[in-house]
């Protein structure tokens, strides 16, 4: 996320408490807290305001400071690169456990980085137990015993963090579109994210699942701003058997409320699968607007290229597939298989490589102007009278009559129409106006929702309407 405002950043070994804490600055619950260490993993941004002093707070993974490989590694590069910018770091650590090794390692790193902490003894949950932050009086003199959990000793350690920072509240603005990356693990949502954003924002790894917590970052481009919302993959239920997993799903789906369009993205050269279809229809259900996002175009093609060269005659040389002609294979089967996305765009990219990651930012501004498109009532009412009603199919007893149409809200689009019967239409008859409306006007990626209301006919004699 950028930010004009002061970053307080928060560090810590696994398991001490350091999203807890982050939860209590912001008043939220962006991060996820379980008693699973290794929770957090990419950097997870929020604001706070205490006193009339606004600041950014960014809570980090757990660090290892002798892990250099794999994911612990990643983790101590992100929380570097937090610290480089932090106006001051807040080191937690475990009344509790004590002071251990890995505590002193890492405010010694601190302060040869010249960000000597503030230390939040955790766990401390009253005035009785405060000594239980005496041995940490050897890494530094700024010692604070909190409980994260219950708020005593929070108010101090606020004032200690803000004691230096200007007054003011946040001039921070809502950015003008929302963007949720969703879809199963390990298809390269992380990959998409930082390439979009231009930064190795989000950790990416082989190893699926890597991202648990919602991980937020803005991107100013041509005027605009757009924040993007890289989720945890989404596992099916009967595989999600650490309970961090089942949160992360959890808060995935939650936080695909927070956005305007979700980028579903697939692995393209594994195909559509069941799973991806399910996490469509999340997506839909929620009525955002959906991209649909075929990543890894770049293996796809070179399958196919590969088996091209296979089935030709032994001594011939490599068949040429070209993009175009495997676009006109492929597209129809994606479309097949994502049905009732049948409104939202496909592009094919590859986050790996960058390959048409551009098309993306254009397709996003597109659908995000389709979902808050408006409609005048005479405009809808000019269109519904050239529509040939009679052509939409409906198994009610009643013959359908739609006397009127207007527009009640965008984000998504909903139309109310007045007809002769109180029995909502029939699926078939809304997907028949909804084709004709999608052909007149321009709701590219939206979901469009129909709410109906009885005409009511003044001064009708009895039996009239019979």
């Amino acid at each position: 996320m950028t930010s004009n405002l002061p970053s307080i950043v928060i560090v810590g070994r696994p398991n001490v408490g350091k999203s807890t804490l982050f939860n209590r600055l912001t008043g939220t619950r962006r991060s996820i807290v379980t008693n699973e260490p290794g929770i957090t993993r990419d950097r997870i941004y929020g604001s706070a305001n205490w006193d009339g002093r606004a600041f950014e707070v960014v809570d980090t993974g757990g660090i290892v400071p002798e892990e250099k490989a794999g994911i612990p590694g990643e983790i101590l590069r992100q929380a570097r690169v937090a610290i480089e910018n932090a106006a001051r770091v807040v080191q937690v650590v475990d009344g509790r456990v004590g002071l251990l090794p890995l505590d002193a390692e890492l405010a010694q790193l601190l302060r040869r980085a010249g960000k000597p902490p503030l230390l939040a003894v955790n766990k401390v949950d009253s005035p009785q137990q405060a000594a239980m932050a005496a041995p940490f009086y050897e890494l530094s003199d700024a010692v604070f015993p909190i409980s994260a959990e219950h708020g005593f000793g929070v108010d101090t350690l606020l004032d200690a963090i803000t004691q230096d920072l200007p007054r003011g509240e946040s001039t921070e603005s809502e950015p003008d579109i929302n963007i949720s990356i969703i879809g199963r693990p390990n298809v390269g949502k992380s990959t998409l994210l930082n390439r979009l954003v231009g930064a190795e924002r989000a950790i990416v790894s082989s190893e699926p699942g890597t991202t648990r917590d919602m991980v937020d970052t803005v991107v100013e481009r041509g005027g605009k701003s757009y924040r993007f919302l890289d989720t945890a993959g989404i596992r099916r239920k009967g595989k999600t058997k650490l309970v961090a997993e089942k949160l992360s799903v959890i808060m995935a789906r939650q936080h695909l409320e927070r956005a305007d369009v979700a980028l579903l993205v697939a692995d393209a050269s594994v195909g559509v699968t069941s799973h991806d279809a399910t996490i469509a229809s999340y997506a839909e259900q929620s009525g955002r607007s959906v991209i649909i996002v075929m990543n890894k175009w770049d293996l796809a093609l070179e399958a196919a290229r590969a088996k091209a060269t296979k089935e030709k005659k032994t001594g011939a040389k490599e068949m040429t597939v070209s993009t175009g002609k495997l676009l006109s294979e492929y597209e129809p089967l994606v479309r097949e298989r994502f049905k009732f996305l049948a409104y939202a765009p496909v592009v094919f990219l590859s986050a790996l490589t960058g390959e048409r990651v551009e098309k993306v930012y254009t397709l996003i501004d597109r659908v995000a102007a389709a979902r808050q498109r408006r409609i005048s009532t005479g405009e809808l009412n000019r269109w519904l009278g050239s529509v040939d009603l009679e052509r939409g199919t409906s198994p009610a007893s009643r013959k359908v009559k739609i006397y009127y149409i207007t527009q009640a809200t965008a984000a998504p689009p909903t139309f109310v129409l007045f007809t002769n019967q109180t029995k909502p239409l029939h699926f078939s008859y809304q997907r028949f106006l909804e084709n004709r409306l999608r052909a007149a006007f321009d709701f590219t990626g939206t979901p469009i929702r129909f709410t109906q209301r009885l005409k009511k006919r003044e001064g009708r004699r009895r039996g009239s309407d019979r």
